[in-house]
This record gives structure tokens, sequence and C-alpha cells, in this order.
């Protein structure tokens, strides 16, 4: 752990030293999490780049580090140091602002993350179906050693048209010899500094206004609609807030209630999401100074920053794309002078050439070939497949997103130009969002629509602000903006309660002991025949690969799994040799969840092959 530990403060430190030197008039409350941001960055840029020649092995986790050792170097003898930074009064506000968010974020990562209670794993609500996933992906790419990976919940070769570098983030750690739990926790916490702190920092610069920024804040992390509202009818009804499996103000299939709560249930769960926006947004900070403010020099600063973002998120990269599309607008229209315009043509071709590289084998390939991938769509999750909405239009987000949509409008016509402009591409996600669905889940849409969002707390916070700062009366003045915090506020701090209460067992004993066994003792390359449920060990814990994966995995990352699925069902109802050896089975497993969905033939393998391990949960044969 501790070499870990030391590996990502080395990362950390060049991210801070990056900087430090990308915005030299910075303060500590700049630099810290726009730091965080350049880190994660780094660790997820350079172990890839040695992988691809060594694979994702010790010697590429090494030479990363002395990369990351001479970047460091060269910025110290450019004369870039992290003393003497510049004084901020308010950066006392960013931290206090900063405070209760981050400690709930903490206490969830605690208890969610291979929270060991009485010898089992337990998790939260939000957790249980994501993670498995996550961390058989970095447990894989770290035992297998192959970059590019292949797609390991199919057999076969598959393309992995996952953005995957949000898991090497953690696989490095892993090949350093730390445990799956520390090296799944470990880059999240820079990575929720730079969100957290550079949201704040973006929101300041956009507003001018500390209080704003506040406001922002929470109005987006703790932002909800009017989905409390179905649960006031009885006292049973609000009590299964916090018993219920997602029936919360924020998640409520039935009533049509899906705009999330982005800490809970976007950053906590979805790794992607976390690692994209941990680069989007110091993304865009630097954007509104290089763009709207005129610091063009930021451009190769803005570059080296989102040089993973598409294989870390590529919502997130879509999303910046659109921003720089209408801030580049903006600039032609105040005149186009080559001074102005060579900077966004740095922009653009180096992005475009780093992009391209990573995208044309991985998830733009996917987009483009794989299962009801890229396709129109209308109204995300309210839109039906006969093109009728569930809600009328408007309906859905007013109860959906509540205060800050109903805002919208006035506080966009009270907003700056240059505040327009930002919100304008905001617009031009919207609108892309409602129309085009990039994946077979309709609801990730909204890892889009959540960047218009942000943008729309922002504009609805200066608003707010303005208001009320036109009232005299202080007690009116603090009522006022009380009651539209609880209005904005409320279904949000009912879910991160329900979801703090949340405890689920997700792992026995059995299976954990079932999982180091098979580290210890099966090939990295082995293929194991298992049941397609999310949590089975062999893949998240072991990270090995299995023959069929959950279908709520593989069919929404648009894989067409068929002949996988039909293969695993006649290998365990009526097997044969011959299958077998046509999928080049390993080892198979027959646990609970084999008999909860077949009618298995056990008997067929204990005449054949030899146990290979057993316990009071499982047995798994040895085929090879």
């Amino acid at each position: 752990m501790l070499f870990s530990v030391f590996y990502l403060s080395l990362f950390l430190s060049v991210g801070l030293l990056s900087a430090r030197r990308a915005v030299p008039d910075g303060s500590a409350a700049v630099i810290v999490p726009l730091g965080c941001g350049f880190g994660v960055s780094l660790l997820a840029v350079l172990p890839a780049l040695f992988a691809v020649v060594l694979g994702f092995t010790l010697p590429a986790v090494a030479l990363a580090a002395a990369a990351a050792t001479g970047i460091g170097a060269a910025l110290l003898y450019r004369g870039t140091r992290l003393r003497g930074m510049a004084k901020d009064p308010d950066s006392g506000a960013l931290w206090a602002c900063l405070l209760p968010v981050v400690l709930i974020t903490l206490y969830l990562l605690h208890t969610h993350v291979l929270h060991l209670v009485d010898g089992a794993y337990h998790t939260g609500q939000s957790c249980y179906g994501d993670m498995p996933m996550h961390l058989g992906f970095i447990k894989y790419i770290a035992q297998s050693g192959e970059f590019l990976p292949r797609y390991p919940l199919l057999g076969g070769t598959h393309r992995f048209g996952y953005p995957f570098l949000c898991e090497t983030v953690s696989s490095v750690f892993v090949v350093l010899g730390a445990d799956l739990r520390t090296a799944y926790l470990l880059p999240m916490l820079p990575a929720f500094l730079s969100v957290y702190g550079m949201f704040w920092q973006l929101a300041r610069r956009v507003t001018d206004s500390v209080g704003k920024a506040c406001l922002a804040f929470y109005l987006f992390f703790m932002g909800s609609g009017l989905g409390f509202a179905y649960f006031l009818g009885s006292a049973d009804s609000f009590a299964g807030i916090f018993t219920g499996f997602y029936t919360t103000p924020t998640n409520f299939v039935e009533k049509n209630i899906e705009w999330v709560n982005p800490i809970v249930d976007l950053l906590i769960p979805q790794r992607a999401t976390l690692f994209g926006w941990c680069v989007l947004l110091p993304a865009v900070y630097l954007l509104w100074r290089f763009c709207y403010e005129g610091e063009r020099r930021l451009w190769p600063w803005l570059a080296a920053l989102v040089l993973p973002l598409p294989l870390l998120h590529t919502h997130s990269a879509l999303a910046l794309v659109l921003l720089c599309l209408v801030g580049g607008v903006y600039t032609l229209a105040q005149g186009p002078r080559r001074k102005t315009l060579l900077p966004w043509l740095g922009l653009a071709a180096v992005c475009g050439a780093a992009w391209l590289c990573q995208m044309l084998p991985t998830v733009l390939a996917q987009s483009l070939d794989g299962q009801h991938m890229l396709r129109l769509h209308f109204n995300w999750i309210n839109g039906q497949d006969d093109g009728t909405l569930r809600d009328n239009y408007f309906w859905f987000y007013i109860k959906n997103i509540g205060l800050v949509y109903l805002l919208l409008i006035p506080a966009f016509l009270r907003a700056r130009p240059k505040q327009r402009w930002l919100y304008g591409g905001g617009l031009a996600i919207l609108a892309l969002a409602e129309f085009v669905v990039f994946q077979p889940n309709n609801y990730d849409n909204n890892k889009l629509l959540y960047v218009w969002h942000i943008l729309g707390c922002i504009l609805a916070a200066q608003l707010l602000v303005d208001i009320f700062a036109e009232v005299r009366a202080l007690p009116w003045r603090a009522l006022g903006l009380a009651a539209c915090c609880f209005a904005g506020m409320f279904g949000s701090v009912l879910t991160v309660g329900r979801e703090a209460l949340s405890d689920y067992r997700q792992w026995s004993a059995d299976d954990m002991a079932l999982a180091d066994h098979i580290d210890e003792n099966a090939g990295s390359d082995a293929l194991f025949l298992t049941s397609d449920s999310h949590v089975t060990p062999v893949f998240a814990l072991a990270g090995r690969r299995i023959l069929c994966g959950s279908g709520s995995y593989v069919y929404y990352h648009g894989m067409d799994y068929s002949a996988e699925y039909n293969a695993m069902r006649a290998l365990y109802e009526t097997p044969d040799e011959d299958t077998l050896a046509a999928w080049d089975i390993g080892y198979a497993v027959f646990d609970s969840s084999v008999y909860a969905k077949f009618a298995a033939d056990e008997s067929w393998y204990a005449a054949r092959y030899d146990v290979w391990y057993e316990n009071a949960a499982c047995r798994v044969y040895k085929i090879k």
C-alpha cells in the first residue's frame, strides 16, 4: 500500500506543479483541485502509453513514474514552485462549502466499497449494481497485463468498447501490490476533490461571487425536483424512502422521477462519470478563462489536461467539444484575428489527433457497429419507443429538476453576455441529448444532460442571490432563500439519508475464499463457465474472464452476446465436450446462482473432471 500511496503522491505533485504553471495567479484554493485534475489525467495517460508497448505490467507502471518524474523535474527547472501562491481571502469559503459534502462522500465510500462486515463484503444501494463490473475490469486489466484489453465479460475476443481508462487508474495500484479496496479508492479521493473544488471555482469565476458559487454548488450536488411530494401522503410512504430499494424522491421510476442525485447515484457508483468530471470541470474552468477572458496562452494546458478524456468518459469529451464549438463561435463573433484563432486551431489539432487515436479502435468503433448504439430518440427517458411521451415535456423536467428548471429563462435573460454564451454551449448539449442517443440505455444520456444542468445551476444561483439581495429586510431575505433551498434540495437530502442507511451483503466469506483461490492458482487468461449473475466473484473479485456476463452489463455496452448466452445455458443443462473445447473453457463453477437459473447437470462434470475447488457455497471443476 505504501508504494501505491507514494505513486499517487508523485502524480499529484506533478499535477500541482502543472496547475501552478498553467495559472500562476491562482491561490491554493484553485491550484489544489486543479492540480488533482491534472494529476489524475497524468495517471490515466502515462501508464497507458507505456502499456501499449509493454502490456499493463510493472515495467510499464515504473516507466510511467519515471516519465512523471521527468515532467515534474522539467517544471521545477523552468522555475515552477508551489510556494508563494496568491492569497485568496475567499479560500475559507470554498473549504467550508465543500466540507459537508466531502464528509458525506468519505462516509459513503467507506461503507459502499468492499466494506468488511462479519467476514463478508457489504455495500450500499447505489453501488450494488455497478461496482462489481468496475472491480472486475480493474482486476482483469491488472492481472492479465493485456493492453489494449479484451472485453472480459464474454468468451472469445471482443473489443473493449467501454472507456476503460477510468479503470486503469486503479489497475496501476493492483499492479503495485495494493489490495482491491485500496486500489479502487485511492484515485477516487483526488478525483472527488477536483470535481467539487473546480465546480466551485468555475461558478465563482463565472459569477464573480462567493455566495453565488456556494449556492450553485448545493443546487447541483444537493439539488432535486418535486419527487418528495409523492411520499408525503402517509407516514408509511415517507418511511419507505429509507427502507425500499430505489424508492427515493430522486429515483422513483414508477412516477417517472429519474433525475438522480449526482453524488450518490452518479459519482460514487459510476467511475467513468467521476473521472470524466474530474477532468471536465477543470477543463471548463480553463475554457472560460481561455475563451471568455482572453487568456489564449492556456490552450496547451487545456489540451494536455483533456488528453485522456474520451477513454475516461466519452460523454464528457462530447460535452466539452460542444462547449468549445460555441466558444469558438463566440471568438469569431468578436472579430476573427490570427492571434485569437491560432490557439483554437492548436487546441483542435492536438485534441483531434490524440482523441482519434484513442477512439478509433475502442469507443468510436463500438458506437458505429455495436448493438443498439447510435440512434434517434426524443426526450431522454420520458420519450417512449412509439414516439409518445410519458409526461408532458415541460412537466417532466419541472417535477424532476424543480426550482432550477423553473428559473432557467429569467436567469438566462438576467445573465451577462459571456455567461449566455457559456450557457449556449449547455443548450447545444441539451439539444443533442434530446434527439440522439449514444448507447443502448436511453437513461445514460443524462451524462450529457447533467453538464447542461451544471451551467443552469450557476445561472439560477446568480438570479436567486441577485433577487434576494434587493430585499432590504434581512429576516425576509433569509426566509426567502431558505424556502428556495428547501424546495430545491429537500428531495436530495432524503436521498442521501437513504443512501447512508442502506446496507446489503454483496459477497460472502465463501465468495471471497473462492476469489483468493483463483488468484493464487488459476492462469491469468483462464476462461470460466459461471452463471451470468452480476456479482459472480470469479469476475468481480478475481478478475478472470467468464463465458457470459450479466446482460445488465453486456447488453448496455452494445454487445451481441446471444452465442455466449446460448453456450452457457447448453454447457450447464446439456453439456458436451465439443462445446467446452470450442469455447476453450478452463473451469466450470456450480453455485446457488447456477441452480437458480438453470436445470444444471453437475453429475456430467463430476463423472469426467476433478473438483478443483470446493467450499460450502460452490464447487469448481477443472476442465483442462
